[in-house]
């Protein structure tokens, strides 16, 4: 109905509630991510993930390459699928109800905004994002929860502006600035 799947008290036979089985839900959870890390990790690493990356960037050059798109955009689209899948059967044991408004635009803008927030361009992005946004969603729903929407598009306006490969991007760049002033400190007579 209009209020979704509720009462969710049992999974496998065991009472959701007991602190044993939220912290089997948060290892797994854990562990699943862990996971889909190291999967998406190697596919993007593999032969597959530099075909995917050149459709990505020039579609039709593939083509002209002897590739077809189609058959690599299902299969990463199918994979996806099956990761998202995975994680909302780990999502509504721990929240206990799923409704229609966890499909809203408001989410899957604030999903884009952790992978905008922690970069886009990486792997690990989004997972720091997630954390950064999250974060600032508990603190500021309970101080001002009416603004909540405001900062998120704040936000998001900042760190495409400001910051457009994300916080990963930053601390790489820092990274990278701190290694050549020691490079060049070294080099110095």
């Amino acid at each position: 109905g209009n209020n979704g799947f509720t009462d969710f008290k049992r999974i496998l036979g065991q009472p959701i509630a007991t602190q044993n089985m939220r912290m089997l839900l948060f290892v797994m959870t854990g562990v699943t991510l862990l996971v889909f890390f190291l999967l998406a990790r190697w596919l993007v690493r593999s032969k597959f993930g530099r075909v995917l990356q050149a459709v990505r960037d020039a579609e039709t050059r593939v083509m002209f390459s002897g590739y077809s798109p189609l058959p690599y955009k299902l299969t990463i689209w199918t994979i996806s699928a099956m990761m998202c899948g995975v994680a909302g059967a780990l999502y509504v044991p721990q929240v206990g109800i799923i409704n229609p408004g966890e499909m809203s635009a408001a989410n899957s803008i604030e999903i884009a905004v952790w992978a905008a927030v922690g970069g886009r361009a990486t792997l690990i992005g989004p997972i720091v994002g997630a954390f950064i946004v999250n974060g600032a969603k508990s603190w500021l729903t309970v101080t001002a929860p009416e603004f909540w929407l405001y900062f998120l598009g704040a936000l998001f306006i900042a760190v495409t502006l400001f910051l457009p490969d994300g916080v990963v991007g930053l601390v790489k760049k820092l990274k990278n600035k701190r290694h050549d002033n020691k490079t060049r400190e070294g080099a110095a007579p």
